[in-house]
């Protein structure tokens, strides 16, 4: 009995040890397959959208609210005339979908002598390609808009911009109109900014200069403009670049004289990482012999913006 039993027991155990032997090598022949195909897929994929590819973020992911980034002080000295109480000072919101992305807000306050309106703008980038960062994306936001305000690459020089034109002309231009070239040398921004100030100091520069600011009420409309001005450099007002302002920045100044009261428009804008910031800060004129004056507004709109730039780093 024990060998029968030996031999059935061998021969039940012959077929278990076979099916084990071929599990075993069927798993082994698989996971070595496996093994060879995965690391292939793997490092092709990793070499084209791995993390080595995909761009930063932007440092900031939410704005501040607009119509609370401008303290009271520099609203009231922004737009003077106003009671302390005054309803003009809370602004308006601009209506958006998404305040984290977009965010807005006016404001405007009417006075007997005119009116002055400001306005303020936070977009915040986001670039949805995963090979362009947001800063890049900002950044080519930025320049459009400086290329549609025609503000120059870099800050206009004043004695190289005149003595280059004077060399170009052989020196009859400086020769015949001396008031001409610094009014023009800033470009086509600069002309449309200082229209009421350039074409008066040139008049100032061949008739005197002491006669005429002594009865500054007395000339035309650009003799009053002039006369706080400097007119030797006049690209001191003109549209352009400010170096000392967050990343990238520029201020537009515009004298709009078409409508039914005269007004001058001065715009900043600056980027800072991935958010571009438009200030729009106008004065309208009742009086068409009353121009707003260029330095006042720029400065305020400057202290605006580094005002500004403290807020979005809170």
């Amino acid at each position: 009995m024990q060998p029968a039993q030996r031999t059935a027991r061998g021969r039940r155990a012959t077929p278990a040890a076979a099916l084990l032997i071929a599990v075993l090598a069927t798993a082994g022949l698989s996971g070595c397959t496996g093994s060879d195909a995965k690391p292939g897929a793997d490092d092709s994929t990793s070499g084209d959208s791995g993390s080595t590819v995909s761009a930063e973020p932007g440092r900031y992911n939410t704005l501040p609210e607009a119509c609370g980034a401008v303290s009271a002080k520099t609203l009231r000295r922004l737009l003077p005339g106003g009671t302390e109480d005054d309803k003009a000072y809370d602004g308006q919101a601009t209506v958006t979908y998404d305040i984290d992305r977009r965010d807005g807000c006016r404001w405007k306050l009417a006075t007997p002598s005119g009116t002055r309106y400001l306005t303020l703008d936070f977009e915040r980038v986001v670039s949805y390609d995963p090979s362009v960062s947001d800063d890049d994306r900002a950044l080519e936001l930025y320049e459009k808009k400086a290329s549609a305000a025609d503000i120059p690459d870099t800050p206009p020089s004043p004695s190289a911009g005149t003595s280059d034109e004077d060399e170009s002309d052989g020196g009859a231009s400086a020769s015949s109109s001396p008031g001409s070239g610094s009014g023009t040398s800033s470009g086509k921004g600069s002309a449309s900014a200082d229209s009421g100030k350039s074409g008066a100091g040139s008049e100032k520069g061949n008739t005197g200069e002491k006669g005429d600011t002594g009865t500054p009420g007395a000339g035309d409309d650009e003799s009053t403009a002039s006369d706080g001005a400097t007119p030797e450099n006049p690209d001191a007002t003109a549209p352009r670049r400010l170096d000392d302002l967050a990343d990238d920045a520029f201020l537009n100044d515009q004298l709009i004289t078409k409508d039914s009261g005269i007004h001058r428009d001065i715009t900043v804008v600056f980027r800072s990482s991935n958010v571009i910031a438009t200030i729009e800060y106008d004065e309208w004129s009742i009086n068409k012999k009353d121009i707003p004056e260029s330095e006042e507004l720029q400065g305020n709109a400057e202290d605006l913006a580094q005002e500004l730039t403290g807020r979005l780093t809170e």
